[in-house]
C-alpha cells in the first residue's frame, strides 16, 4: 500500500511524510478517524514507507524487496491485530489471519459489518481478548526479521476491554525500532491507560470532492450521481461504495417490487422472486437484505418527521415517500426489519436461499398486506 493508493487526506500524507523526513516517528500513535476514511490504508501506506528500501521524498518505492511483500501483507516484520470471534479453533488474531489479508487486498475500506461478513460470527461479539494481548507481546519481544522497523497496527483498539491492560508496559517502553499503530473510530471507547501513552494523529473525514473523484475515476458513475452518491455518504467511503453496489445490482428496484408484491398478495410473483434471489449468490443476497434494512429504517426517518435526516438518493427517495404514506407504519416497519435480520442471519449460515426466502417472502404478506404483526410467538391482529 503506497500513500499514492490512498484517497484524499492529502494533509495527514503531508504530516506523516515529515515525521519520517526528520527522524521523530513516535513509537505509539493512535489513528483517529471517521469510519470510511482510509485511516487504516494510510497507516499500512506509513508503515510501508518506513521499511522501504528506496523511498523516495513522497512516498515508497513499490519495486524494493520491502515493498513487495508488503503490498500482499506479507512481510514478517508487519503485524496485525483486530477485533474477531473466538472459538475453540481461533484463539487469536493470525488464527483468521488469512482472511484478514484477503479482505485488505480486495478492498482496505471496509468496517466491522463487512470483516464480520467474512468471518463465522455465530452469536459471538467481536473483541480482543487477553490470549491477543499475550502473542503481540510475544511476537513483538522477537528482533526484527529484515526490516529496521517491527509494525504492529491494530485495528479498532475500542475491542480491547481491560485485558488491553497487559499491553501498557511494551506500549511505553517497546523494544528498540517497534512501531506501534493504533486505528481507531472512537476516542471515548479506547482504555484511559492505553490513549495516554499515544501519540494523537486525527484523520478527517473525505471531502466530497475525494469521493466524488473516486466514483468518477473508479467506480464508473457518471458526475450527476457522483455528486449525489458523495453527499449521502458524508466524507465515508464505505457508504459511498455501498450506494454504487446497490446501484448496480439494482437493489432498490428488487426490494420495492418485492414490498409491492407482499402489499398485492401475489404469491406466483414472489415464487418467481425466489428463484432469481436464489441466484444472486450468498454475498449479494446479504447486501440485498442490509439494503433492505437500512432503506426501512430509512423510512422510519420520513415517518418521524425527519425527511432532512434521510440519505437515499432522490429516485429511491420518492420510493420510500410513497411507501410511508401509503403502505407502511412503524409496527410494520420494526416486524419487517426483524424478519430481514433473521434472514441475513441465516444467509451467513448458509441456509437454503430458496426456502428462507420463500418464507420470508410469505412473512412479508402477513405483515404487509394482512397487518399480522409478531409479538413474542402471537400474532395481533391490527
Amino acid at each position: 500500500m503506497q500513500f499514492k493508493d490512498i484517497i484524499g487526506q492529502e494533509v495527514a500524507k503531508k504530516h506523516l511524510l515529515q515525521t519520517v523526513k526528520e527522524n521523530r516517528i513516535s513509537h505509539a500513535q493512535l489513528f483517529l478517524s471517521p469510519s470510511g476514511s482510509g485511516a487504516l490504508p494510510l497507516a499500512i501506506a506509513y508503515a510501508q514507507y518506513i521499511n522501504c528500501e528506496d523511498r523516495t521524498e513522497t512516498d515508497s518505492c513499490g519495486a524494493c524487496a520491502s515493498c513487495r511483500k508488503y503490498e500482499k501483507y506479507i512481510h514478517p516484520d508487519l503485524h496485525f491485530s483486530y477485533p474477531f470471534f473466538a472459538s475453540k479453533d481461533i484463539k487469536v488474531a493470525t488464527d483468521v489471519l488469512e482472511e484478514w489479508r484477503q479482505m485488505l487486498l480486495e478492498n482496505p475500506y471496509f468496517d466491522l459489518d463487512i470483516w464480520r461478513s467474512q468471518l463465522n460470527a455465530d452469536n459471538k461479539q467481536a473483541n480482543i481478548n487477553m490470549a491477543e494481548c499475550h502473542d503481540i507481546i510475544k511476537k513483538l519481544s522477537f528482533k526484527a526479521f529484515e526490516a529496521q522497523t517491527k509494525v504492529l497496527i491494530m485495528w479498532l483498539p475500542e475491542f480491547l476491554d481491560k485485558e488491553g491492560n497487559a499491553l501498557l508496559k511494551i506500549i511505553e517502553e517497546p523494544p528498540a525500532h517497534t512501531l506501534f499503530i493504533l486505528v481507531a473510530q472512537n476516542q471515548e471507547q479506547i482504555l484511559s491507560t492505553i490513549l495516554s501513552r499515544t501519540q494523537l494523529v486525527k484523520i478527517p473525514k473525505l471531502t466530497d470532492t475525494d469521493i466524488t473523484t473516486y466514483l468518477i475515476e473508479k467506480a464508473g458513475v457518471s458526475q450527476n450521481l457522483a455528486e449525489e452518491f458523495s453527499f449521502l455518504a458524508d466524507g465515508n467511503l464505505i457508504e459511498a461504495n455501498t450506494l454504487v453496489n446497490d446501484i448496480s445490482n439494482n437493489n432498490a428496484g428488487y426490494f420495492a417490487e418485492w414490498l409491492r408484491m407482499g402489499y398485492g398478495n401475489k404469491v406466483s410473483a414472489m415464487i418467481a422472486f425466489t428463484e432469481t434471489a436464489a441466484s444472486w449468490g450468498r454475498e449479494n443476497q446479504k447486501n440485498f437484505l442490509r439494503y433492505g434494512i437500512n432503506f426501512l429504517r430509512e423510512c422510519s426517518l420520513i415517518l418521524s418527521g425527519a425527511e432532512n435526516l434521510v440519505k437515499l438518493p432522490q429516485s429511491t427517495m420518492e420510493v420510500a415517500q410513497k411507501l410511508s404514506v401509503h403502505v407502511l407504519s412503524m409496527p410494520m416497519i420494526e416486524a419487517l426489519v426483524e424478519e430481514l435480520e433473521k434472514a441475513h442471519y441465516h444467509i451467513e449460515r448458509n441456509a437454503n436461499p430458496k426456502i428462507l426466502f420463500l418464507d420470508v417472502s410469505l412473512q412479508l404478506v402477513k405483515i404487509i398486506k394482512f397487518k399480522t404483526l409478531p409479538q413474542g410467538n402471537q400474532y395481533i391482529y391490527n
